[in-house]
């Protein structure tokens, strides 16, 4: 019988993920044929039984909500990125038998920038203040030299990315959610809501607004993408940030030193497209 490396998924729901089609696209462009990667719905309380019962074979997992969080206690170790924003969507097995955690999303989003050109920004902001925030705001650390302004819903939510920020070393003020078409001016804006949630902003953004980073992937693009598009601005989406955070967990778990980015865009683009 063959023996293979192996990999996944988990999460609830996680029938949706496109992890699989970007990791085994991985492997077809680098011939690594004795690599698996698979899915599997796993909840909070059957994430400990889970990842007890792997073997040997397991190379590394991804992990999608609602497990960020709840796999913490199952690790030996976790990165200083991860405990940032207290959300681990990577973990790596070792031959030893250590369990190592990592945050690949927020230096995806950092590299996810770079390649559209955007090092360095003055000023940001950033919609939404849910677990995808913190990363938003973990990443824009790293790139932004002023205040990060957060859209938020409520007095609990904006004390939490104030407090954030404060670990971080970012000056974060907050704002009220209403007012969010007012992200749109600042050189750098990042969503992080739910589908919908700021369709209603494409009918007050500014005449130039800056660049748009939607974490969104499906649907696409938003409403609110499309109308920044139409006034030129830059637009980066979700895939992008799931590419490029999905290249980096696959270096992790193969040990190649650059994952094939282009392959598993190509094969993201493609899945999409048959959506």
């Amino acid at each position: 019988m063959r023996t293979y490396h192996r990999a996944a998924v988990l999460g609830s729901p996680i029938a949706h993920s496109l992890s699989p089609v970007l990791h085994r696209a991985g492997y077809a462009a680098l011939g690594l044929d004795d690599w698996r990667y698979d899915r599997f719905e796993v909840g909070e309380d059957g994430l400990a039984a889970f990842v007890g019962e792997l073997g040997p074979e397991w190379a590394g997992l991804s992990l999608t909500m609602p497990l960020k969080r709840a796999v913490i206690p199952l690790l030996d170790e976790v990165s200083a990125t991860a405990l940032s924003v207290d959300a681990v969507n990577t973990v790596v097995f070792h031959p030893e038998g250590r369990r190592s955690g990592d945050n690949t999303d927020v230096p995806g989003l950092v590299n996810a920038l770079r390649e559209r050109g955007i090092e360095r920004v003055e000023s940001a902001a950033v919609l939404g203040a849910g677990a995808t925030a913190s990363s938003a705001l973990a990443a824009l650390a790293q790139v932004c030299d002023g205040e990060v302004t957060a859209y938020v819903r409520s007095a609990e939510r904006a004390a939490e990315m104030r407090s954030l920020g404060e670990r971080l070393g970012l000056s974060v003020r907050t704002a009220d959610w209403e007012h969010g078409a007012q992200a749109l001016a600042a050189p750098l804006t990042v969503s992080t809501t739910p589908a919908g949630a700021t369709d209603h902003f494409a009918d007050a953004i500014p005449e130039r607004p800056g660049a748009l980073f939607d974490v969104l992937y499906h649907p696409w693009p938003t409403r609110l993408v499309a109308a920044c598009a139409e006034r030129g601005s830059t637009v980066l989406g979700g895939l992008d940030l799931l590419v490029h955070q999905a290249v980096l967990q696959f270096e992790q778990f193969t040990g190649v030193s650059e994952g094939p980015l282009a392959a598993m865009r190509a094969a993201g683009e493609a899945a999409l497209a048959g959506n």
